[in-house]
């Protein structure tokens, strides 16, 4: 790998550094006990980077998510790690019944909120549900799902929803293969669709090695961000357990492909994929 290409990321580190670090300041001399507080700071810091990064990796992946998404996300959509939003400008409204943002960072979500009212979901009719709770935490997804769906739509003994959508999410959620088990094996319908697209651990020896080198100090600067996960083979490798117990293979139908166009000497290599629930 051309040393040009391994060090790239710390220009990213740099510039995140240059736009977040004055209003984190500021948010630290309002309120001082965030020193001690390390998870909160990290997502103040957050909030206040992705408002200059968020529509510009959103732009990056544009073409990509157009063509994951919006031919196939319907029914009761949730979004893990929603961010700002932005996976709401590539839903059908016509196909779409309900947009879920799962977004444990409050502070994002005036953004969501606002991307999702401008999409045509609001939360005053119930097409809007915006959750504060992680995508490790099912046990919340469910009870405020089973409080806020119709009880047309919501059952005990059936999950509640038809589209998991996983943008740049799987690197960062706190034990991940143990997450997306359980988010497809208690919240996803049967038949159901999980569409993914994230970086993850390149096929290439050389590249990953650079991604593991770099992801202890990218994950500080980018909350908790690994980009050494191999999220798209712990999703089409997920088995789940059977009626007769024993372990099966989640998926029906499964497909995953690389982003088109995207070099291979990158450390922040993409895949994109599409699966179906048994």
């Amino acid at each position: 790998m051309k040393l040009s290409n391994a060090f790239s990321l710390l220009t990213d580190l740099r510039f995140g550094l240059a736009v977040a670090w004055m209003p984190t300041l500021k948010a630290i001399l309002a309120s001082p006990t965030l020193l001690f507080r390390s998870h909160a700071l990290s997502r103040v810091y957050m909030a206040n980077l992705w408002l200059t990064f968020g529509d510009g990796v959103d732009g990056n992946g544009k073409d990509t998510k157009n063509a994951l998404i919006t031919p196939h996300a319907y029914g009761v959509v949730l979004d893990i790690g929603a961010g700002h939003g932005h996976t709401v400008r590539y839903l059908n409204a016509e196909r779409v019944s309900r947009y879920i943002a799962l977004e444990p960072n409050a502070l994002m979500h005036p953004q969501i909120r606002a991307q999702a009212n401008a999409a045509g979901f609001h939360e005053a009719d119930g097409t809007l549900i915006i959750l504060a709770c992680g995508a490790e935490d099912t046990k919340s997804i469910l009870s405020a799902l089973a409080l806020a769906l119709p009880a047309a739509e919501s059952s005990p003994t059936v999950p509640p929803v038809d589209t998991l959508v996983s943008i740049l999410t799987l690197c960062t959620i706190p034990e991940p293969q143990r997450t997306i088990s359980n988010l497809v094996r208690d919240v996803l319908k049967s038949g159901g669709q999980f569409l993914m697209y994230e970086h993850v651990l390149s096929q290439r020896e050389d590249v990953a090695w650079w991604q593991r080198f770099w992801a202890p100090l990218w994950s500080l600067g980018f909350d908790g961000c690994r980009m050494d996960r191999p999220s798209d083979v712990w999703v089409t490798e997920l088995k789940v357990e059977s009626e007769g117990g024993e372990k099966q293979s989640a998926w029906r139908e499964s497909r995953t492909w690389l982003k088109e166009g995207e070099e291979e000497e990158n450390l922040f290599f993409h895949s994109v994929g599409r699966f179906v629930k048994q």
